[in-house]
């Protein structure tokens, strides 16, 4: 394939300056632009062909012309390759450092996962701590509750522990009944250990415990005192009878309300008594 004719201008000449040695060229004014017409073209085709003959008869002649690359050339292609190797060596760099980050990134996440599970296992435990923290205070205040009631007076007065026990048994009716039947021990045959057994009583029948009520009651109606609870009193107890079956008893409690206490009591209460002797059939 024939080379165009700039090219081969270009080669001829490069090969004519190499093989002449180092010309020196004289500083001289610029030349004029060429005018390239046809008849340029051809007297530039012509010469380019005069040169090659000369190079082919000098090839001939055993002395063939070297063409050598310019040092520029070769020193920028030398940086291109150092430019080369070190950007390679920082795609490699970059390649490293995307692995490590998507390892790191690998190990956040499982530390992640794991510090949420952590979390949900001491939620659990705590969970778990505070039931059963609640379940022993639930059991040591049943066994505070449940154990057998002594003697004791925390003020050193029946009026006073009286007063403190039904204080107690307005928030708590649990405690305050154990405080009641404290009183009742600490303080037997005393007005204090009566008035107990009535509001022990009382508690009970809100409890639906209607005879355990009927029992304070009867305690506290022992020996029929003149105390101004005492009629009232009468009635619950015929009352709670009647509500256990034994109309025969309740019939005798209104009996001695009767004789007792219902020439003194309210209108009221002679009326309710009325009303429970009908109840319970009383002759």
């Amino acid at each position: 394939m024939k080379l165009g004719t700039f090219a081969r201008i270009t080669l001829v000449s490069a090969a004519l300056l190499t093989a002449a040695g180092t010309f020196v060229v004289a500083q001289t004014a610029p030349l004029a632009p060429v005018e390239w017409d046809r008849r340029a073209l051809d007297r530039l085709d012509r010469n380019v062909r005069r040169l090659e003959r000369a190079l082919t008869q000098r090839n001939a002649a055993g002395q063939p012309v070297l063409l050598e690359p310019d040092p520029e050339t070769i020193a920028l292609q030398g940086q291109t390759q150092n430019l080369d190797r070190r950007l390679s060596d920082m795609e490699a760099t970059v390649q490293r450092v995307n692995a490590d980050l998507e390892r790191l990134t690998f190990a956040v996440d499982e530390a992640r996962d794991d510090s949420a599970a952590l979390r949900r296992r001491l939620s659990d435990a705590e969970r778990r701590i505070g039931e059963l923290e609640r379940a022993a205070e639930a059991a040591r205040e049943e066994a505070a509750l449940s154990g057998p009631i002594t003697a004791n007076s925390p003020t050193g007065d029946a009026a006073q522990d009286l007063t403190a026990a039904v204080s107690l048994a307005r928030t708590d009716a649990r405690r305050g009944a154990r405080a009641l039947e404290t009183v009742v021990i600490t303080w037997p045959d005393t007005p204090q250990a009566r008035e107990a057994n009535l509001r022990l009583g009382d508690l009970r029948a809100a409890a639906d415990d209607d005879a355990g009520a009927v029992q304070a009651w009867a305690a506290a109606l022992q020996g029929w005192p003149r105390a101004a609870w005492a009629a009232e009193a009468t009635l619950k107890l015929a009352e709670g009878l009647i509500a256990t079956d034994r109309r025969t008893q309740a019939c005798g409690a209104l009996g001695e309300f009767t004789r007792r206490y219902a020439e003194g009591a309210p209108a009221a209460l002679r009326t309710r008594a009325g009303q429970l002797r009908t109840r319970a059939s009383c002759t």
